[in-house]
């Protein structure tokens, strides 16, 4: 039967037919997700279940309205057509049921069902952490658990037994696999239920097979279980208690199925659940890690041993569950569709990628559809990297996101994309998408509405400036390739290039492998390819060792934790107290006593001291052990207080005078005077960022702090470097502000509330459910544990020291209030007094007298180098008469000299004179030593000595080598330096020899 066919263009399922004549053109672009059976009515009306399909005229777009919204909203989605030629019983078979659309099948919906479903079951709900972990052994956050990672080790107190999550995570130890497989991303989400010491293995196995089975209604005959080879009691539960056929549990070895953190630490057997695509394949010789039949959705981790240095196991004290269900996984599976990518979470992103590429990713080969899967993947990652303040850099998390943009950039651009699909063809494309991400964005973290304008800014900078660098490094391919084609005519070997140069295009300047293969075959170039796989092995070995494990340890620190209680912190409201010493480490080690001149850590049941935290550094100040009231025994100086095995001061100091040991009674006392300066400092770092918002616009953020006692550090996210005039216009707000001394007030409430309020939280800061918020009225409202003057007047004043950048897209500001401010003025002004005393003018004059003499050294210095060229091309004049001459037939004429001591400027004056009074073919090379232990040299060739195949650049860099130094150029013109004067004669003999032996060579 004659027929068109309804086609979604992007997930290339068929959603009808309608009929009509086979010669209308092919068009279709849509995205409708419901389907309808066969239409044969053209130009009107047809209703089949609850959609009708109205086609207009031959050619253009017919329309389904689907009224299968609970809102009983009509969608309007428009198709347009192909033409096809199948018999209605030849086609009928694809077309998918016209089924309302399930919406407990999204992403969102899932997502939501999880956390309520563990809610109902007594957990509850935390928020996803930070992809900026808490955590000095991880780059980002890269597992559900590790946000309870100190509640593992004991580091922690236990505030909730059962706790269910929703965690953004990044790995990108697999990211050559992103696209490729079914599976793997570099963002994902990752749903988890957690047991701090309350139920164990049976409740956690019942629990997730409910969930699967009945929440999410997978039928059970689809489900295969993989167990730890020893784990008895977990094969029991599945099979006994909850009926799963033996034959689809499978006992799997250590490396599978026993989770370990390292090399010592928790550990223990875990359990998973698998989803079977293709149970009709049976049940013999299955294999679980095949994924063209099984996807492992759900995986229990039974915390319930310690591994001891020597391997051996020991039973935790207290057993705990950590689990973690992949949204993405799920969504695929209820959603069926073939991969992860084709999910609700990720689809929408590749769309609009396709949009801007002017592709069908229905009709793509598999190439452009792996293309497509990178970029849908990659923007979630680095939309939400961005929004946790990560900023692109050459370092750390900053390198990762830079590499991740630089990905779906080089990714866009091969498949055609230019400009940002609003009519600028030289903008930037990913704001476009991450537009989309954003809009997915609102139930997997809200906040990244809020940072809009600084993820865009942040992208469009980035590309455009990789856009540069890409084609930087078409040039180096290029020369590659030259090089390679060189050295290949003078070896007589094939033409290769080498892994290292393939891998430096790719890493680098973002170039494809593949790309650098196709343009050098043009150019009868191979690849060294094992080469190149060699080198992107040790960089994979490094990201999976660098991101890919979190590390737990229980040792000696966890067990000395559990003997000392957390710190009563009393410095809000005093600077002295009486307190007891809880214990005493040396080096780390738990000691009972400490003699005079030792250095030691302190731990008290009570403490006046701030420990460092929330970028405020720690007080100093003393610790006194008295005899009698007025009788000192010992006298412990304070230099620093931090935070350990979570809220344990330690005070390290050093004692100065008698010993000290557990169990004392002494009197802690603060520096008062320090104590004041972090206060005024603290506060005035509060102004600062709401001035910086007020001056530079809202969506400008903090990046990191130091509240230090001589002076205040503030990190923020902005694009470029403050003005002048925004310096002095921020200074001036925070200035008025300081004098209309207003009150602080302080008030402890709900972390909700706090937010609610509209309280700014400090950027990786970790807060508990009750925070502290500090208010300047009208001003500023900061969640924050820091110490802070009662009344703005007595910050006294503010200066800003300097602002510059520290990376791309963050900057930084230095300044000093209170005691630091007046400092700091007295200083500027002892400067001036000294310059108006030397440059005998008043203070108002000081700058037109200093550009007045700085004019005077310009043009003096003008002169003195137009005599010293004159000297260096009189030097020139007196060698010309040296010249080599080289070849019979077409002489080159050749001088090499030592010029003595003329700088490098007189030295190119003196080599580009004998250019011109030389003929061509001529090469000039000359040496001299400047002073200061400095070699200069220059390379000059004339137009005929090049074309031999001789270029000064190349030339001139081993010669610099002999002086320890190095350098570089044009092929005609050429300069370098070097460290060694004692080194130029030989240099310079060397140069001659090797140049008349070339060109003797080439002139024969």
């Amino acid at each position: 039967m004659e027929g068109l066919k309804l086609v979604d263009s992007f997930s290339n399922r068929i959603h009808g037919y309608v009929g009509g004549p086979k010669s209308l053109p092919t068009l279709i672009t849509s995205t409708f997700a419901a389907s309808t059976s066969h239409f044969p009515t053209v130009g009107g009306f047809r209703t089949y279940g609850r959609c009708r399909v109205r086609t207009l005229l031959h050619g253009s777009p017919c329309t389904i309205y689907n009224e299968n919204s609970k809102s009983k909203a009509v969608h309007h989605i428009h198709y347009r057509i192909r033409s096809i030629s199948a018999s209605l019983q030849s086609t009928t078979e694809e077309v998918v049921d016209n089924k309302p659309k399930d919406l407990s099948a999204s992403g969102d919906s899932i997502r939501r069902r999880f956390l309520e479903f563990y809610a109902s079951h007594g957990h509850k709900v935390l928020p996803s952490a930070s992809l900026v972990p808490d955590d000095p052994t991880v780059l980002l956050t890269i597992a559900g658990m590790l946000q309870f990672k100190p509640i593992f080790l004991g580091k922690t107190p236990i505030e909730v037994p059962r706790a269910t999550t929703s965690q953004r995570c990044i790995r990108t130890n697999d990211i050559e696999n992103v696209g490729r497989t079914s599976r793997h991303h570099t963002f994902f989400e990752m749903l988890g239920n957690f047991s701090f010491g309350d139920y164990f293995k049976r409740e956690a196995i019942r629990w997730a097979w409910e969930l699967t089975t009945k929440e999410f209604a997978l039928p059970s005959e689809k489900l295969w279980i993989s167990v730890f080879e020893d784990d008895d009691e977990a094969f029991s539960i599945w099979h006994d208690e909850l009926g799963v056929p033996v034959e689809r549990i499978k006992k799997m070895g250590e490396d599978d199925n026993f989770w370990t953190s390292g090399a010592t630490g928790p550990c223990g057997p875990c359990s998973e659940i698998y989803y079977d695509f293709h149970p009709e394949r049976g049940n013999s010789n299955v294999d679980l890690g095949d994924d063209s039949r099984f996807i492992e959705f759900y995986n229990l981790v039974f915390m319930q041993y310690n591994k001891m240095d020597d391997g051996s196991l020991e039973p935790l004290k207290q057993q705990h569950i950590d689990t973690g269900l992949g949204l993405e996984r799920m969504a695929r599976i209820l959603q069926k569709v073939p991969n992860n990518y084709e999910t609700d979470l990720i689809y929408p992103i590749i769309e609009k990628a396709s949009e801007l590429a002017m592709v069908s990713y229905a009709e793509a080969d598999d190439h452009m559809k792996t293309s497509l899967k990178i970029m849908g993947d990659h923007m979630r990652a680095i939309v939400y990297l961005i929004s946790d303040g990560v900023v692109p850099s050459n370092i750390g998390r900053g390198y990762i996101v830079r590499r991740l943009i630089r990905r779906v950039v080089r990714t866009g651009r091969l498949l055609g994309i230019r400009g940002d699909g609003k009519g600028n063809l030289e903008g930037a494309f990913t704001p476009a998408i991450a537009e989309k991400v954003i809009e997915l964005s609102a139930e997997i973290n809200p906040d990244v509405n809020t940072r809009t304008a600084r993820i865009y800014e942040e992208l469009k900078r980035e590309e455009l400036r990789f856009v540069q660098t890409l084609e930087r490094g078409e040039k180096l391919l290029e020369q590659s390739l030259n090089n390679a084609l060189l050295t290949a005519d003078g070896n007589g070997t094939t033409p290769c290039l080498s892994g290292k140069d393939a891998f430096l295009l790719y890493d680098t300047y973002g170039f494809p492998v593949e790309i650098t293969a196709e343009v050098a075959e043009e150019r009868g170039v191979s690849v060294d390819m094992e080469g190149f796989d060699a080198e992107m092995e040790i960089q994979r070995r490094q990201s999976q060792a660098a991101h890919s494990v979190v590390k737990l340890a229980v040792g000696n620190a966890s067990e000395f934790a559990e003997r000392v209680v957390d710190t009563e912190f009393l410095g809000y409201d005093t600077l002295s107290t009486r307190a007891v010493v809880e214990g005493l480490l040396v080096n780390g080690n738990p000691v009972i006593q400490v003699s005079e001149g030792s250095n030691v850590e302190i731990l008290l049941n009570k403490t006046p001291f701030y420990a460092e935290s929330g970028g405020q550094i720690g007080d100093n100040g003393y610790i006194y052990v008295s005899e009698a009231e007025s009788t000192v025994k010992a006298i412990v100086e304070i230099k620093d207080v931090q935070k350990s095995l979570g809220n344990i001061f330690v005070h390290k100091g050093t004692i100065r005078e008698g010993a000290i040991k557990i169990g004392t009674e002494v009197e802690a006392e603060v520096d008062a005077k320090l104590r004041q300066r972090a206060k005024v400092h603290h506060t005035a770092t509060h102004l600062l960022q709401a001035a910086l918002k007020s001056v530079v616009g809202q969506e400008t953020s903090q990046a990191g702090s130091l509240v230090a006692f001589d002076r205040l550090r503030f990190d923020f996210n902005f694009h470029r470097p403050l003005l002048d005039q925004e310096i002095m216009e921020i200074e001036g707000i925070i200035n008025r502000w300081i004098g209309d001394a207003t009150d602080l007030e302080t008030k402890v409430m709900a972390l909700t509330e706090a937010k609610r309020v509209g309280a700014i939280a400090m950027f990786g800061e970790k807060y508990g459910e009750q925070v502290r918020v500090v208010e300047v009225p009208g001003v500023s409202m900061e969640l924050c544990g820091g110490t802070h003057v009662r009344n703005t007047s007595e910050i006294r004043g503010f200066k800003v020291v300097s602002e510059q950048g520290i990376a791309s897209g963050v900057r930084r500001i230095e300044a000093v209030a209170g005691e630091a401010f007046i400092d700091y003025m007295n200083i500027q002004d002892s400067h001036m007094k000294h310059l108006c005393s030397t440059l005998k003018v008043k203070p108002e004059d000081v700058t037109p007298r200093v550009e007045s003499l700085l004019e005077e050294v310009r043009m003096v210095r003008s002169e003195v180098s137009a005599v010293r060229a004159k000297a260096a091309i009189y030097k020139a004049s007196m060698v010309a008469s040296k010249a080599l001459s080289i070849g019979a037939s077409n002489t080159v004429r050749v001088i090499v000299e030592n010029m003595d001591d003329i700088d490098a400027d007189s030295l190119r004056s003196a080599a580009e004179y004998l250019m011109d009074s030389l003929q061509d073919p001529a090469a000039v090379v000359l040496g001299s030593c400047p002073g200061d232990g400095k070699v200069s040299l220059v390379a000059a060739f004339s137009p005929g000595v090049v074309g031999l195949g001789i270029q000064a650049g190349k030339f001139v860099g081993p010669i610099a080598k002999l002086c320890g130094g190095g350098g570089g150029g044009r092929p005609n013109f050429a300069q370098a330096g070097g460290r060694k004067p004692e080194n130029l004669s030989n240099a310079l003999e060397k140069a001659r020899t090797d140049l008349v032996a070339i060109l003797s060579e080439k002139v024969k």
